[in-house]
């Protein structure tokens, strides 16, 4: 078209805009868009795109790696090299389960103690195992119809022995900060029962609060508890306590996002590939709770990682005795 190649006047060029000056025509419209966007939007996007780019800066900075088991629990152990050792409550054989005294005798000596938790009725987490205080404190009732003051004045020492007359249950505060005090002590935290993720943010709170991720491994029974806590806390290390373990443990591990499994004698022995496809994958298998030499025996021949056990000492000196240098 003729006027598109016309010269332009240099005065015209020049020239300051007024009020009438012709609208551009509609057909150019939208390009005039693009080359000239509104202040506002640009501002808007520019905005928008200075807060994505602090918000992926921060979560590279705060999202902790992922936590595999040889992070938390070593090489996985081949056919014959000894697993580890994990007192049950703490030192139960020479101190009342789940207090402070057996559970600092087992910080101090083992590789791993491991205790239970459950909640108060006003929601204080605390160290218990059994359904109800009969066995230990002679009251029948639970752990969840008492408040924390209520529960602290229960005696759960003196059915040991006498000598441990006096001894309270521990809130899990306590025995983090001592496990805390205790640079190469490690601990396995059962939940008991079924925790939402509300209440499963209050022990990993703590957990981390004291520093010790890394130190402190979560493990359940329950379904629940496992996918509360994979939502609060999912780069923390978890293993399911199962009494069957999978012929392949492989899928279950990735769907929850497990280091490991806790299983029976009976169930590593029934499906002795289960434990191999596991350590393939870098998936952990402990067994609780063996007590006897010829369970020993037979776990530590497969090549189990971890033995959970009311007889620490024991299996200690047998494993020093068996397997020098452990």
């Amino acid at each position: 078209m003729t006027h598109a190649s016309r010269a332009v006047a240099p005065t015209t060029a020049r020239r300051r805009p007024s009020a009438a000056a012709p609208a551009t025509p509609a057909r150019f419209r939208p390009l005039a868009v693009f080359a000239r966007p509104p202040r506002r939007a640009v501002r808007a996007t520019l905005a928008a795109i200075a807060v994505a780019l602090v918000a992926t800066v921060l979560f590279i900075a705060q999202t902790p790696p992922t936590v595999y088991a040889i992070d938390v629990f070593g090489a996985l152990r081949a056919p014959g090299e000894p697993a580890f050792t994990v007192g049950h409550r703490g030192d139960r054989a020479t101190a009342p389960e789940n207090t402070m005294p057996s559970l600092e005798l087992a910080m101090d000596e083992l590789e791993f103690v491991e205790t239970d938790v459950q909640l108060t009725r006003d929601g204080v987490p605390v160290l218990f195992h059994d359904a109800t205080l009969e066995r230990v404190a002679g009251v029948d009732r639970s752990v969840d119809e008492l408040d924390l003051d209520e529960l602290e004045r229960l005696d759960v020492g003196a059915w040991y022995a006498p000598e441990y007359a006096g001894e309270r249950v521990p809130t899990l505060e306590r025995f983090l900060t001592a496990l805390a005090r205790r640079d190469d002590a490690r601990a396995l935290i059962e939940l008991k029962a079924d925790w939402t993720p509300e209440e499963a943010r209050l022990v990993t709170d703590l957990v981390e609060r004291h520093g010790l991720r890394g130190r402190v491994v979560f493990q359940s029974f329950s379904i629940e508890t496992l996918t509360s806590l994979q939502a609060v806390a999912p780069t923390l290390p978890r293993i399911m306590l199962i009494r069957e373990l999978p012929a392949d443990p492989v899928p279950m591990a990735e769907r929850f996002g497990l280091i490991g499994f806790a299983t029976t004698v009976d169930s590593v022995t029934a499906v002795p590939g289960a434990l191999e496809r596991a350590h393939d994958a870098g998936i952990a298998v402990l067994c609780y709770t063996l007590n006897e030499l010829e369970h020993w025996e037979t776990v530590n021949a497969l090549g189990v990682d971890g033995i959970i056990t009311d007889e620490p000492s024991e299996l200690d000196a047998w494993l020093a005795e068996t397997a020098p240098g452990t």
